[in-house]
């Protein structure tokens, strides 16, 4: 399955079940491959609004903004998501938090 369908594969599903937090998540991943940014950043949004603990999502946020050159949102999307990686003793995403981070500020 290419990128094409995948993206229509999902937003066929999330017409039955809009509140899919993986399935928006996985939309906002096509759209960021395919750097459709703001279509990345709405699906992203999304995700957070239903679940603030999809930790996972503050990662791409910080690179979605990172990309488009917004390194001061970029920032606070990366350091919500280690305080969020140490609130929830996830010792990997604090690490991949940490380096993202140190990367951007450097």
């Amino acid at each position: 399955m290419n990128r094409e369908e995948r993206i229509i594969y999902l937003k066929n599903f999330l017409l039955s079940d809009p509140n899919d937090v993986f399935s928006n998540y996985a939309l906002g991943i096509e759209y960021f491959s395919d750097e459709n940014f703001n279509e990345a950043e709405k699906y992203f949004k999304k995700v957070l609004i239903l679940n603030p603990k999809y930790i996972a999502c503050y990662y791409q946020m910080g690179k979605l903004f990172q990309t488009k050159q917004e390194n001061e949102i970029a920032l606070q999307f990366l350091k919500d998501g280690l305080k969020l990686a140490e609130t929830i003793n996830d010792k990997k995403a604090k690490n991949e938090f940490e380096e993202a981070i140190f990367l951007l500020e450097d």
